[in-house]
């Protein structure tokens, strides 16, 4: 054995030893917490009805002393110098990471601990100041009074996270939410005081600089979780069936588009084709966990280790802290595009007409025409037109379930055991199943809470073959008098395997129906077809 190999043998060993010192010195700190900072009192215990309070297994109590300071200007100044100067060296590292982050790692919180103390929150209470806000946030000022699991902003919370560590964002910084108030109005309806109808996001959430505002100058942390604001949007496919007469311009939900211009400036005078006068909003999802699993009928305990296993462990609280009800899930939300007076939404007596959508980014952004999203999410698009221009209002909901809740990652690799084993209708579901074990995990029945949200109370018109979708919003306590489905003439060739396992699935259809004989007639295109 070479001196060198013998060094490091000697060097790792002395790094384990290390390493075990250094355990043992954090669980004789948690000895010392405990003694010195022993529970408050004045927490209350978990009532019978709630779940038990789990075994603990942090090695420290940090509520013994705050985890992170308020930052001064002295703490803000440094974070902002540290960010705008390139660091090198480990030692700079560390020291960035103790004005981010001074106090010990806290892996987890439990009900009892010393200062814990949660913001009041009561889900669907009958007034803002009754419910109270929800408060994620591990900032210093709101850190003991959280009442929410998780982080605003879902998955995009990750790039915060990137931010802060970069020296782009410092922790002080406070949102200056001015002028950012809804120009259009949803205001309160019954639905937002039923703890039942609306369990996967904060029906307040566009409200909460509004109604939170006295909550919010006290220091706590509080953020919106919907933002709503007015568009014109512009379709190349809505611009052509304009040309056609298909849309017609009114100039209150269909406009002219402004002429372009040429690359010299001057006025193009080619047909600009039209744009589409929406409101709409962005909705962040927030799960009130017993609603959520009374919703999914299985128990809130389930539910909460099922999130906690199946994320990496990433939220211990959804196991330490069971008083607390409310989680942010890292996941997309949606957005909701209203066509016509938003104030329409919740009078039975206009005509209304629905899509609800669910993301297809290959299809509706880059027009792959494997499936028949865009042209569905078009052809809707165009009906909620013609229902607001006839006095009605229309409503296209986009959620960010893609490929069926799956990801696009295994939505390509079904792609690719389809075309690779004769892309046949017969085998189109099964071909997902056995990538993905299920053919769908988008689970409809949280769907219906943003058309309570609303208002809505009866839909007249709902563009969809979807089953899932049609039971969950019929199953909520809303009618939907007239159902159809996308015209033959618009749904793309290669699709058609897609339509026809659909309808031969059950899905709905108002042509006629197929036998599982006739899906292995239909067959999509091979991937030699598209080399050419």
């Amino acid at each position: 054995m070479s001196m060198s190999s013998i060094d490091t043998a000697v060097l790792t060993q002395i790094l384990v030893r290390l390493e075990s010192l250094q355990l043992s010195q954090q669980v004789l700190q948690a000895k010392v917490d405990s003694l010195t900072h022993p529970a408050s009192p004045t927490i209350q215990p978990v009532s019978s009805n709630e779940l038990p309070s789990p075994p603990r297994t942090s090695l420290s109590n940090p509520y013994g002393a705050p985890s992170t300071p308020p930052l001064g200007p002295a703490h803000s100044t440094a974070a902002a110098q540290l960010g705008e100067k390139a660091v090198n060296g480990v030692s700079a590292e560390k020291e960035r990471e103790k004005v981010l982050y001074p106090g010990r790692v806290m892996l987890t919180t439990y009900p009892d601990q010393h200062g814990v103390k949660p913001v009041p929150l009561k889900w669907g209470a009958n007034n803002p100041n009754e419910r109270g806000p929800v408060i994620p946030s591990r900032l210093s000022s709101s850190i003991k009074q959280r009442n929410a699991i998780g982080a605003h902003s879902g998955s995009y919370s990750i790039y915060r996270a990137l931010a802060m560590a970069m020296g782009t964002l410092i922790p002080s910084h406070k949102p200056d939410y001015a002028g950012t108030e809804p120009p259009v109005a949803i205001p309160p309806n019954p639905a937002w005081f039923n703890p039942s109808k609306i369990v996967s996001f904060d029906p307040w959430g566009h409200l909460t600089t509004q109604v939170f505002r006295t909550e919010s100058a006290s220091g706590l942390d509080i953020r919106p979780s919907i933002a709503i604001t007015k568009a014109h949007i512009k379709l190349s496919e809505i611009d052509e069936s304009s040309r056609k007469g298909d849309i017609v311009v009114d100039e209150k939900v269909v406009l002219k588009s402004t002429p372009l211009l040429n690359a010299d400036g001057t006025i193009n005078t080619a047909d600009p084709g039209v744009e589409i006068n929406v409101s709409k909003a962005a909705v962040e999802p927030v799960w009130y966990l017993p609603g959520v699993a009374e919703r999914f009928k299985i128990s809130e305990s389930l539910l909460r280790r099922a999130l906690f296993e199946e994320t990496g462990g990433m939220y211990p609280e959804l196991i330490t802290r069971p008083d607390i009800k409310v989680f942010l899930p890292p996941i997309g939300g949606m957005t909701v595009y209203i066509f016509g007076p938003p104030s329409y939404l919740s009078d039975e007596t206009k005509e209304l007409t629905l899509r609800v959508h669910d993301e297809c980014n290959g299809s509706d952004v880059f027009g792959s025409d494997i499936c028949t999203c865009k042209p569905y999410l078009v052809f809707a698009i165009e009906e909620c037109i013609r229902t607001a221009q006839r006095g009605g209002v229309g409503v296209v909901v986009y959620f960010r379930k893609e490929g069926r809740a799956l990801g696009e990652v295994t939505k390509y690799l079904v792609y690719n055991l389809r075309k690779r084993g004769g892309d046949s209708a017969d085998k189109y579901f099964r071909a997902t199943e056995l990538i993905a074990g299920v053919k769908d995990m988008r689970f409809q029945v949280l769907m219906p809470d943003v058309l309570h949200w609303l208002g809505i109370k009866k839909i007249h018109n709902m563009v969809s073959m979807s089953d899932m979708k049609y039971d969950a919003i019929v199953q909520s306590g809303i009618p939907i008098i007239k159902r159809y489905d996308i015209p033959e003439h618009l749904i793309p060739m290669d699709s058609r395997v897609e339509i026809d396992a659909k309808i031969a699935a059950g899905y709905f259809t108002s042509g006629k129906p197929i036998t599982m004989e006739d899906l292995v007639k239909t067959v999509g295109r091979t991937w030699e077809e598209t080399e050419h």
